[in-house]
């Protein structure tokens, strides 16, 4: 492979022949300010397809800001699905801030060019990036620089709290149910679960809440990997050997990770940061078992289909390499958002073609079901085959049908209760 030091010349060339701008200056690490105002002029260059919103503080009281992407900004349209990219969970794994706000701004230059492929998805998709959801801890690790950075400095919150291990655990729930025929979604969360929480772990889960997500990732740093769920394992290990814990929907998480790991660079070759990964992707408790994770929390609680994504072994890299990594995953960061069209997805009505939100959509084989939205839309990811699928609702005659996804495009499948 070449190599990014070596050849500038060859570097800045393609750069150039992409559409991207090839100054030193345009990659930097953002500091909150310096976020904030590249998010927004992101929205002023793009104020017809993007809206900027808060989803909350964090402890020190820094907004949580989204950019929402979309030909109909704030405005849930039926059929239309969801999605969403969440950076710098960990406040000193700082790549995929970088990568998000580069994102954005590559979509609104991109959109404005005339990009086919970007105007259909920004037309079809709802897309909301959160760069940061941790700018207090990321303040700390700025302070230390990429020279001096620590491995854990700057890894919790404001509090020194890590958001990755402050979710509800619905995994010990979830365990339980499985082996007394409980439900396989949608899990209660604890009593006063609010205060159990850290500022920032709660303006996401309200934010999950509110929109119905469909596909998501959550960026990190210190290894090259997609791992999927679930993180938590249900036994114990094995004389000293981790071990797998398949989500109902193993295959289709399987698909999604490598869909980044292959348009990704270097991420499917294996060998990265010293540890080897097959095909780039891992069962996140093979690797090591984890509690209260985000990503498990998402598909226990919500409709949201969620990997991590390990993407640098350096936590905090040198502003120097982030042009090559963000040439090694733009690619991949498009490829994954396309994966929120496949499977299937519909409208759920009654006998006088009322939408029935809250509706449970089961698929024969897979036990884990997904709920229609306030607009009696439902979507269901899936792997090309042949399905039969249900839809429920209380007080309503279940219908059953039987569909063939393919491929491409998400199949269109209507539902009457």
């Amino acid at each position: 492979m070449l190599q990014w030091r070596t050849i500038p010349w060859l570097c800045a060339l393609l750069l150039g022949l992409m559409g991207l701008p090839t100054s030193g200056s345009d990659f930097q690490h953002h500091r909150y300010e310096d976020m904030v105002r590249a998010l927004f002029a992101v929205q002023s260059e793009c104020p017809y397809i993007t809206r900027i919103y808060s989803i909350g503080r964090s402890v020190e009281g820094r907004h949580l800001y989204v950019l929402e992407f979309s030909d109909n900004p704030g405005i849930h349209e039926a059929l239309e699905p969801e999605f969403k990219y969440i950076g710098n969970m960990h406040g000193n794994e700082v790549l995929g801030r970088e990568l998000l706000i580069k994102l954005s701004q590559f979509l609104c230059e991109e959109y404005r060019a005339g990009n086919q492929r970007i105007t259909r998805l920004i037309h079809d998709t709802r897309i909301h990036i959160l760069p940061s959801m941790n700018p207090d801890g990321y303040e700390v690790a700025a302070r230390q620089g990429p020279e001096l950075n620590g491995y854990l400095v700057g890894r919790g919150n404001g509090r020194e709290i890590d958001l990755n291990r402050n979710f509800p655990d619905l995994n010990a729930l979830l365990y339980y149910y499985e082996k007394n025929n409980g439900r396989n979604h949608h899990l209660p969360l604890p009593d006063n679960w609010e205060l159990q929480v850290e500022p920032e772990t709660l303006a996401v889960i309200k934010w999950m809440q509110n929109y119905n997500f469909v596909l998501s990732a959550n960026l990190h740093g210190g290894a090259v990997v997609a791992n999927y769920p679930f993180d938590k394992s249900r036994d114990p290990r094995i004389r000293g050997r981790n071990t797998y814990a398949a989500t109902p929907d193993d295959k289709i998480f399987r698909q999604l990770a490598r869909t980044y790991s292959y348009a990704h660079s270097w991420m499917h070759k294996g060998w990265n940061c010293g540890d080897f990964f097959n095909e780039g992707i891992t069962n996140g408790a093979s690797w090591y078992s984890l509690s209260k994770g985000m990503q498990d929390f998402n598909y226990l609680y919500t409709n949201c289909f969620e990997i991590t994504l390990e993407l640098s072994c350096d936590k905090f890299p040198s502003e120097s390499a982030l042009p090559r990594e963000w040439l090694a995953n733009r690619e991949a960061l498009v490829s994954y958002l396309e994966q929120v069209h496949h499977g299937i997805k519909g409208m759920v009505y009654d006998e006088n073609n009322n939408p029935i939100s809250k509706a449970e959509i089961s698929v024969a084989g897979i036990s884990h079901d997904v709920t229609t939205g306030v607009d009696g839309d439902y979507f269901r990811l899936l792997l090309p085959g042949t399905y039969t699928v249900k839809a429920s609702a209380p007080g309503y005659l279940p219908s059953s049908n039987t569909v063939t996804v393919g491929p491409a495009e998400a199949i269109q499948v209507g539902l009457q209760v």
